[in-house]
């Protein structure tokens, strides 16, 4: 079948019409044959030859082909008229006129006359006849007209679904950027952030020169490092929803070893209830590494203390560090600070908890994560 369309839609259009002309004239003369007159062959060449132009002038030609039905009975210009008009329009009530039209002009005998003598029952059964034939040309033609708006509809909606795949696509590549910029802020600068502070403190305390020059090419690759870290993360950060976590993801059991190599003077004091969940046990860790992390950055010298808590119905983690001793060691940075308590926040939001960082009355700062032991 579909061989069989694809082979129809090859066929030019003028040979289309080309061929339904000469069906049209073929089955005037049979009509007409012996009786047709001047007139009459007139009127049925101006039928047949007005189907050329039915695809421009549907209705124009439809009105040309009328005479013809005046002294035939059925007649193929009409139809094929008909046909034309009901595909290109959707006026039904034109198309119900001109339905109304044709029967009414087949029905009339010719010479007009004879059509308004005698017994007009045959006459009425006549029009209904007629009516009914040309009703369906009409039908048939709304309905290829209704085909092609389904067709339509349906490349439409293909194109839909494939935009809406694409959308789709981009939204989980931008998810997994977003999440992979906070994984490298978290993880990487942690670390390398501490190497270049270990190294600067070696650089001024070593009493060696090698050991000095071996510290400033150390802290300088950190620093170079953190630079090429900025960058990367400004590339891979974008907006997405709730976070694709990635595997491996620390828990509580990895706390105390990130706070044995902070690098600063923590204690850690406290506990969470048994059973949380590993998301919450990964926030809960997060929170305080972005903390140390700040405070390693941003108050050399000072202190954290690392309190743990929990209650009949929240736990969360405090974390509180003195004022700084010494002045900021200068790290590049992407500004990403604030950024990143959004990103706890966030983290916080997953949990139905909340996250809040202010400054001390001593000059330090205090950051606490607290969630719902009980997910809402």
């Amino acid at each position: 079948m579909r061989m069989g369309q694809a082979l129809w839609r090859r066929v030019p259009t003028w040979a289309l019409d080309a061929g339904l002309v000469v069906v049209a004239a073929l089955d005037a003369w049979i009509n007409l044959y012996g009786e047709a007159t001047s007139f009459m062959l007139a009127c049925a060449a101006l039928g047949c030859a007005g189907l050329f132009l039915r695809s421009r002038f549907s209705l124009v030609v439809f009105l040309l082909t009328l005479p013809m039905t005046l002294f035939m009975d059925v007649a193929v210009a009409p139809i094929a008229a008909l046909y034309t008009l009901a595909t290109r329009t959707r006026n039904r009530p034109l198309l119900a006129g001109c339905a109304l039209l044709n029967a009414a002009v087949s029905t009339l005998a010719w010479p007009l006359s004879e059509s308004l003598s005698g017994d007009q029952t045959w006459t009425l059964i006549q029009f209904v006849y007629t009516l009914a034939t040309a009703f369906a040309p009409i039908l048939f033609g709304q309905l290829v007209q209704a085909r092609h708006d389904v067709a339509s509809q349906l490349v439409e909606v293909e194109v839909a679904r494939e935009h809406e795949r694409a959308l789709y696509a981009q939204t989980v590549l931008a998810r997994e950027r977003a999440q992979l910029a906070r994984e490298m802020h978290d993880v990487v600068s942690h670390q390398v952030s501490l190497i270049a502070v270990q190294a600067g403190a070696l650089q001024v305390a070593a009493k060696d020169p090698a050991a000095r020059g071996a510290a400033r090419t150390i802290r300088t690759l950190s620093v170079n490092t953190l630079d090429e870290l900025r960058h990367m993360v400004a590339l891979l950060r974008a907006s997405g929803g709730k976070e694709t976590e990635l595997t491996p993801q620390p828990t509580l059991a990895d706390l105390q070893q990130l706070i044995a190599n902070s690098g600063i003077e923590t204690t850690l004091t406290g506990g969470l209830p048994p059973g949380i969940s590993t998301t919450a046990q990964r926030t809960v860790y997060r929170t305080v590494q972005e903390a140390i992390t700040n405070v390693r950055k941003h108050a050399p010298g000072a202190r954290a203390d690392v309190r743990l808590w929990h209650d009949a119905q929240r736990f969360g983690v405090t974390v509180t560090n003195t004022a700084p001793t010494r002045p900021c060691v200068a790290l590049p940075s992407a500004r990403h600070g604030l950024i990143g308590l959004i990103g706890l926040r966030e983290r916080a939001e997953l949990l139905n908890g909340t996250l809040t960082s202010e400054p001390t009355p001593h000059g330090g700062y205090e950051i606490e994560l607290q969630a719902p032991t009980r997910p809402a």
